[in-house]
């Protein structure tokens, strides 16, 4: 059994397969009590020895549909400020560090999900993996202006700091720090770089399914939210007193309301936590610095029209006037949207379906996930040649393959525990999966080593440029695309920014 030294205390962990691992390791104080809704606190160190050989309690969990599939994370708690850690050794070998921010729209998830334990990613590269625990919903990224903002993206900062801090005694090296995320994980890793608090405590950033940042900023949810409670705006003592429970209960009711705003409670480009709209300062060249991964899956979309029968109804009865409808909604006037309608029906002719439910997961993936993707990729490229953009293309076999490769369903892959039973028919555990499984691994692996991701296994990687859009398709076949889905990438210029 390993035993570690931390700035706090000691902590005694297992080893397994190979592998010290240390889990529910806490990394700030408890935000309870009168800290609930405050930015994190340092911890007290401690006597003795803490245990760290289980999962602690992940964050409250809002409802999600996914739930339907994946089941609920449990056990949840305000006090839920810990972190995991897997390394090969506790020795002096200054390993790469690979710290994940998990997903869930800011309202689910957890580091404690087994599908991202991270001993096999640990055991293959020989660097150290740590997930994190970070406040969500109301409890994280409740707005009110001087009182409460963007305390579960200062969690992430707190447990970065607490890593750097501290890693180098579970054999891994602070100054070779790579985050990584996807989904509202995506969006925290490309967030986090324009932190003030958080300069210098990472190097490289892999960027998986990040979604558009929008970069309004509105009291608008959070009103919405208290009238549910009945509670003054602005009134943060009385909402302090509120059981957990209750906040949760009152914004499920507040989401269900409007189930197309996924991410009602995210972090706000407030000018002082996140000081601008991070693509705003990618383009200029305030993260140069940086190593960047950014990416998409092929059929981001297909997963929430799935969990959403209402939008396939509404798309079967309207048609292309739908899509118009719903275009109306990013501010895309009637005219506009027919012709980025046109163009896609023209660049899927003849390649893939044109139905307009068809369209529409292509036209929503595009919206949401990679355009934005792009964008940032094309700003970063300009000052570091250490920028790779992917599409990852294997098709879920759930529903007969109707979800063909959708949102979260390289999380499998990336963490190799194809054989955990969550998944469910997710995705299968198969020669092909992990031959995939491998070479994604070895590519995240070698990009947190040394900020390229090429490996023998795979065709040569070459950084993004506006002038190439050299794009690793990953999937079954892996292969080097130049500007793939380039039409589709046109329509939307001048649109969608910031």
């Amino acid at each position: 059994m390993a035993v570690v030294n931390t700035n706090y205390g000691r902590i005694e962990g297992y080893r397994v397969k190979g592998i010290d691992v240390f889990k529910g390791i806490p990394y700030a104080k408890p935000p309870v009590g009168n800290l609930r809704f405050k930015p994190p606190v340092e911890l007290d160190s401690w006597d003795g020895v803490l245990k760290a050989n289980e999962y602690k309690s992940c964050p409250y969990q809002g409802y999600s549909q996914l739930e339907e599939w994946f089941g609920k994370l449990e056990p949840e708690s305000e006090d839920c400020l810990n972190l995991n850690i897997w390394t090969p050794s506790c020795d002096d070998q200054k390993r790469p560090v690979m710290v994940w921010i998990h997903g869930g729209a800011f309202i689910t998830g957890g580091g404690i999900n087994p599908g991202y334990e991270g001993l096999n990613l640990s055991k293959r590269g020989d660097v150290v993996v740590v997930t994190i625990n970070y406040r969500l919903g109301v409890l994280g990224f409740l707005y009110l202006p001087d009182k409460t903002v963007n305390v579960g993206l200062l969690d992430q900062v707190s447990a970065l700091r607490w890593i750097h801090k501290n890693i180098e005694n579970f054999g891994g090296d602070p100054d070779n720090i790579t985050i990584f995320g996807e989904s509202a994980g995506g969006y925290s890793v490309i967030t986090l770089p324009v932190v003030p608090q958080a300069k210098g405590l990472f190097h490289r950033v892999i960027a998986q399914s990040a979604p558009y940042i929008d970069p309004e900023i509105s009291e608008k949810t959070t009103r919405g939210f208290m009238r549910i409670l009945k509670i003054k705006n602005g009134d943060l003592e009385e909402l302090s007193q509120i059981p957990p429970e209750k906040i949760i209960d009152a914004q499920n009711k507040f989401m269900e309301k409007d189930p197309t705003n996924i991410l009602a409670f995210r972090p706000i480009i407030d000018g002082v936590v996140v000081p601008k709209h991070p693509l705003k300062a990618f383009r200029e060249g305030e993260c140069k610095d940086l190593d960047l991964i950014i990416g998409t899956n092929l059929d981001e979309a297909k997963l929430f029209t799935a969990l959403e029968p209402s939008i396939n109804n509404m798309i079967e009865s309207g048609g292309e006037n739908a899509l118009v409808m719903y275009m109306s909604t990013l501010k895309i006037n009637p005219e506009q949207s027919k012709e980025i309608i046109k163009i896609y029906r023209a660049a899927r002719e003849g390649k893939a379906s044109v139905e307009p439910i068809e369209l529409f997961n292509a036209i929503l993936t595009d919206v949401m996930f990679r355009i934005p993707s792009i964008r940032l990729a094309e700003a970063q490229s300009k000052y570091n040649p250490n920028t790779y953009s992917y599409i990852f293309t294997y098709k879920s076999p759930q529903f007969s393959g109707k979800l063909g490769s959708p949102h979260a369903i390289e999380i499998p892959f990336v963490f190799n525990t194809l054989d955990n039973p969550n998944w469910g028919n997710f995705v299968h555990n198969g020669e092909t999966e992990q031959e995939i499984s491998q070479k994604i691994m070895n590519s995240w692996i070698s990009f947190a080593k040394a900020g390229n991701p090429n490996h023998k296994n795979l065709p040569t990687w070459p950084g993004y440029s506006i002038d190439n859009r050299a794009t690793m398709i990953i999937g079954e076949e892996c292969t080097v695309s130049n500007a793939p889905y380039d039409e589709e990438r046109k329509a939307w210029t001048g649109l969608l920014d910031i």
